[in-house]
């Protein structure tokens, strides 16, 4: 086990060699959903994968409380998680994991549950710990829980950006609202970007969007940029089954370009002064500020 975390620290030093080179940081994401069921882990994923393409290395902390499900949809069995980090039996780079393309990952399993209960010493050595990916990767990816469960929104609240998978359903659109409602009322410069899911085709997509953006705009006074589109494709169950992410799978199906694409507009919009070494520790203050007893 020492020699992969070795193996995997060599690796992220020389993405982090190339990163500093190209003038980049890190970036804290939280990605989330109203409901369950809307393919938010799916979406997570392959749009984590879509940024290791393009050269941004990539890693997916798998928050989602009860349901942590990010190395079942790779077909990964995961020994270590978040928990043994928490228990003090790991170290951070113990922990993390490598997936398909090289992807990094973070189980989560039971740990987000036992960390609501640490004491303010054990929180401390924690958020330590997770500092300790600050610089080494491009992007750090939350997959937060669906719904408004207080764990959820104290990931939201802490992180620089939080994407919102809602389907073109009623009751997804309803609940995607609610969520950004919820953490508006929290923090009200929380920076959000919509991205639909299962749609039949793009006006589907922007009909939906629509519904959403309007409704804040006129509750909230808060402006919700979409980032994109995800079509609805029967390669992506067929993924799920064989426990191989859609776009590896199959790269040239719909929903894999729609995610290309999703991927490169994201990229293209990334503000570059905002990113930085700073950026993981701040997160991790905020987030301890929530969590603290």
């Amino acid at each position: 086990m020492h020699d992969q975390a070795q193996g995997l620290r060599n690796l992220v030093r020389r993405a982090q060699a190339q990163g500093q080179a190209a003038g980049r940081g890190t970036r804290i994401l939280t990605v989330t959903s109203g409901k369950g069921g809307v393919g938010k882990s799916n979406f997570t994923l392959n749009f984590a994968l879509a940024l290791q393409r393009k050269g941004f290395k990539t890693l997916v902390f798998d928050a989602d409380i009860g349901l942590a499900n990010i190395d079942v949809l790779m077909g990964v069995s995961s020994q270590l998680s978040l928990y043994h980090l928490l228990k003090r039996e790991k170290t951070i780079w113990d922990i993390v994991q490598t997936g398909h393309e090289g992807l990094l990952f973070i189980a989560g399993g039971s740990g987000f549950n036992d960390l609501i209960r640490l004491t303010e010493e054990q929180l401390d050595e924690f958020a330590e710990q997770v500092n300790e990916l600050s610089g080494k990767v491009d992007f750090i990816i939350f997959d937060t829980g669906a719904g408004l469960s207080k764990e959820t929104l104290k990931f939201i609240v802490a992180a620089q950006e939080t994407i919102v998978v809602t389907t073109p359903e009623p009751t997804s659109i309803t609940d995607a609202y609610a969520i950004v409602k919820m953490v508006h009322a929290m923090q009200s410069d929380v920076r959000f970007r919509l991205v639909v899911n299962r749609t039949a085709d793009i006006a589907e997509g922007r009909h939906t969007a629509d519904k959403i953006r309007m409704v804040a705009k006129k509750f909230l006074q808060l402006d919700i940029p979409v980032l994109g589109y995800v079509a609805d494709d029967p390669h992506v169950s067929k993924a799920v089954k064989q426990q191989v992410p859609f776009t590896v799978a199959y790269p040239h199906c719909e929903a894999a370009r729609s995610i290309e694409r999703l991927a490169s507009d994201f990229i293209a919009g990334q503000p570059p002064d905002e990113s930085g070494e700073g950026a993981v520790k701040g997160f991790l203050n905020k987030m301890m500020r929530l969590f603290r007893p």
